[in-house]
């Protein structure tokens, strides 16, 4: 329960302060980032997202852990010691080596990450990405220190992008990205330095495409013969808008190579460190080469948009005249509250704590919806965000006897797939100005919701962590649906989660 107490924790605390930071910046006119010359957003934006970021990290992170064993992660002991193959014999590097080695490894990363923070969800995105992979390998060698502060600055990520996939609400400044780039860079070297069995050139893979981005760009300046620190726009994500893409594909190309990347440290994290590091030069070739050949000739890449315009005219037409949405919507209204419904119902062994904190939200709601209904929206996102991993962690890991039966189950099962095909329907063919709209972010809960049930460990198999976090995402996605699509039309998700959080608390009753 550690691990799913701490990344709600970090995803709560972060969206809850979100709202009112992004306020006080506003009306006090500080951390706000204007429109420019090299900005593409039109209005001003409050830069408070990397507070609220590393409130939602730290605030967790602080209650589980004694203050002496959290320092240690990030200010002692993080050196690099060892390139591994990389040096004849493994030979341990000096001090004289290692410090300067080091230091230029972390102000390079948090410099990286920062500046790939150039658009709306791109340096949120990678870094979920990266932490995602990192709290996975620390989980694989039992280094349970550095995973958890993985798993917390993960939460707080899913939280921030909640505000910053594109038209973002709100940005997370130099703070948020250095901060990012820093934690990402520490714990990297941490984790590689510590485990001998894993390959010392893991954290150039896991950074891969912000540190490719830097170099090129740095390079590129001196060739120019200016200053490699001079501000530009010949950043990757730069030339993907020159070369026609609009911003959301811009960054899911961005996404899908880092993406790669880190899959192969997953994949390669036991190989030669000269194999990992040849197949990084390979990668960062074949990326410059494809820009270059692009960028010369003033070719548009294949656009991310080109299958709507071949699709079949059926479809359009569908689409056009919101048959299917029709259709389907209806059942997606109803069906999903019901699944959250029925899995506190099967929920067993609930802990005293948690039912009496199911009272205290219940309550909440319904003095919210009698009193304030206009935050109604609100509390029940906050509530729901809380609620659902409890709910399926329990009815998945403690269930009723009714649901443990094999075919019952699965045929419970079976519903979570189906309406996750409904929620790619919905969104694609709603016609809605106001409605959901798909985003970047997409991309990685589709990745995160595809990988997790997948892992190749015995540990997570048996505990069902994968198809518990299959569950989590596919809910948390589906209510983000709800909720964008009934417009303040919040009577069934209130009555709903009222009922929900009614049969966790009768636990304590």
């Amino acid at each position: 329960m550690i691990f799913l107490s701490i990344l709600l924790l970090a995803v709560l605390i972060t969206i809850s302060m979100m709202p009112a930071l992004s306020t006080l910046a506003i009306h006090c006119n500080i951390a706000v980032d204007l429109p420019g010359e090299r900005k593409v957003h039109t209005r001003a934006v409050p830069r408070i997202g990397g507070v609220a970021m590393a409130c939602g990290v730290i605030m967790p992170l602080l209650y589980w852990f004694h203050a002496d064993r959290f320092v240690i992660v990030f200010l002692t002991g993080v050196q690099i010691r060892t390139l591994g193959s990389l040096v004849p014999d493994n030979t341990q590097l000096s001090e004289v080596i290692s410090l300067p080695l080091t230091l230029l490894a972390i102000v390079g990363a948090t410099n990286a990450i920062n500046l790939s923070d150039g658009l709306d969800g791109l340096a949120g995105g990678i870094s979920m990405l990266i932490f995602a992979t990192l709290g996975y390998l620390a989980y694989l060698v039992g280094c349970q220190t550095i995973g958890l502060i993985s798993l917390a600055l993960v939460g707080a990520l899913f939280g921030f992008l909640r505000f910053n996939t594109h038209p973002a609400s709100v940005f997370m400044g130099d703070a948020g990205s250095q901060f990012l780039g820093f934690s990402a860079a520490t714990l990297s070297i941490a984790l590689t330095q510590g485990t001998p069995t894993l390959s010392p050139v893991l954290p150039l893979i896991l950074l891969g495409f912000p540190i490719l981005d830097t170099l090129t760009v740095m390079v590129t300046r001196m060739v120019q013969r200016r200053s490699p620190f001079a501000a530009d726009k010949n950043h990757f994500h730069h030339h993907l808008l020159g070369l026609g893409l609009h911003h959301a594909e811009s960054v899911l190309v961005i996404y899908v190579l880092q993406a790669v990347l880190v899959v192969a440290a997953l994949l390669l994290r036991y190989f030669s460190d000269w194999f990992i590091l040849i197949g990084y030069l390979g990668f960062s070739s074949a990326v410059l080469f494809f820009f270059d050949r692009y960028r010369k000739k003033g070719r548009q890449p294949w656009r991310l948009d080109i299958f709507e315009t071949r699709i079949a005219g059926r479809l359009r037409i569908l689409k056009r005249e919101g048959i299917m949405i029709r259709r389907i919507f209806p059942v997606f209204v109803v069906g999903i509250p019901l699944l959250v419904v029925i899995s506190c119902l099967a929920a067993t062994d609930v802990p005293p704590y948690l039912s009496i904190a199911a009272l205290v939200l219940l309550i909440v709601i319904g003095l919210t919806w009698i009193i304030a209904k206009k935050w109604l929206g609100w509390v029940l996102r906050g509530t729901l965000y809380l609620l659902i991993p409890f709910a399926v962690y329990l009815s998945e890991t403690y269930p009723a006897s009714w649901l443990s039966g094999s075919v019952v189950h699965g045929g419970f099962n079976i519903l979570f797939a189906v309406f996750s095909i409904l929620i790619l329907i919905i969104s694609k063919f709603s016609r809605r100005n106001n409605g959901f709209k798909s985003s970047p972010m997409d991309f990685l809960i589709i990745i995160l919701a595809v990988a997790v049930p997948n892992l190749p460990d015995q540990r997570i198999q048996e505990y069902q962590i994968g198809l518990v976090a299959a569950k989590i995402i596919m809910l948390y996605f589906s209510f983000e649906v709800l909720l964008a699509e009934q417009r303040g039309k919040y009577t069934l998700i209130a009555a709903s989660t009222m009922m929900s959080l009614l049969l966790l608390a009768s636990h304590s009753i």
